[in-house]
């Protein structure tokens, strides 16, 4: 008797494993399409903004596709990017959403990534035209237009200043397209406006690197009256350095991001103005056609974003 129960007992155990091991191996796989955001640097609060924006999407729409959220160092590091899309590609993703750190040294790998099929939306900022003509590949850009922006800005800081003041601009990374672009508003509102542009460098996107390139610019022309920033990141060293010069007031600052630290010297009456691309916005709007594009299959093409003038007023 006793040995009966025992051998009952033995095949019902083997029973319960062999139905979990059944369910087991028929656990249903995620087949939601795998979408990875490949940004700049997560220092930069823009970024991180980009990434808050993106996140929050995902949550509405979790049972839609699966997100992966990869940033960089710093905002110059193309070779970490570079190898961020690599490992992206090994790793198998359906779509990739890229903020570039370089217009144009990303273009050859993101090719890469469309050769394994997976789709390619570029946002933030733009690949260089001439680069994708010369690979032969189409990428869509989806995000604002940076010249219009900048002129935004330049165009409400020259109400300000008087015909022929000295003026500087603080560009951002050589090689990226959207600097290019806000530096050639910046340009157009002041030659439009009748201003002495005295001067034009780099801050490389960055608050420590800026604040230098400022504060020379400051000692250099003493009677300087505004200083055109290319971020709010490099807005926030050009402050500084206006502030250890002692000429707050003296000498406006205006900026591109409307990042809140940016927000905050507004109200101060540090910035004149900054400009909204929406940050929280920008990713999702790549996302989301992203999503189209793979289920659509959609020839790619290129969508504008708001972008919008910030000031004091309308705070």
């Amino acid at each position: 008797m006793n040995h009966t129960r025992v051998s009952m007992c033995r095949k019902g155990m083997l029973l319960v494993l062999v139905v979990a091991t059944a369910l087991g191996g028929c656990k249903k796989q995620d087949d939601r399409p795998k979408v990875v955001l490949l940004m700049k640097s997560l220092a930069n609060e823009f970024f991180k903004t980009m990434e808050d924006g993106a996140l929050a999407h995902h949550k509405q729409r979790e049972a839609e596709y699966s997100l992966k959220v990869v940033g960089m160092k710093n905002e110059t590091d193309v070779a970490e990017q570079i190898r961020n899309v690599e490992l992206t590609i090994a790793q198998g993703a359906d779509a990739i959403v890229i903020a570039p750190a370089d217009s144009k040294a990303l273009v050859a790998v993101c090719k890469k990534a469309m050769d394994a099929g997976i789709i390619v939306v570029n946002i933030d900022n733009k690949f260089d035209e001439e680069v994708l003509k010369d690979k032969g590949v189409k990428i869509p850009f989806v995000g604002p237009d940076n010249r219009k922006g900048a002129k935004l800005a330049g165009v409400y800081l020259s109400t300000r200043l008087q015909s022929g003041d000295k003026v500087a601009i603080i560009e951002g990374a050589p090689n990226a397209y959207n600097g290019i672009q806000r530096k050639m508003g910046f340009d157009e509102a002041m030659i439009g406006s009748n201003m002495n542009i005295v001067s034009s460098q780099t801050g490389y996107w960055e608050t420590d690197k800026a604040q230098p390139v400022a504060a020379g610019l400051i000692n250099e022309h003493p009677d300087l009256k505004a200083i055109l920033c290319a971020n709010d990141s490099m807005a926030l060293g050009a402050v500084t350095a206006v502030r250890e010069a002692g000429k707050t007031g003296a000498i406006h600052v205006i900026g591109f991001d409307n990042i809140a630290a940016a927000r905050q010297l507004l109200k101060d009456g540090k910035i004149l103005c900054t400009v909204d691309q929406h940050a929280d916005q920008l990713a999702t709007y790549g996302i989301e056609y992203a999503l189209e594009m793979l289920k659509t299959k959609a020839q790619p093409a290129d969508k504008e974003t708001p972008v919008d003038l910030v000031t004091a007023e309308l705070l």
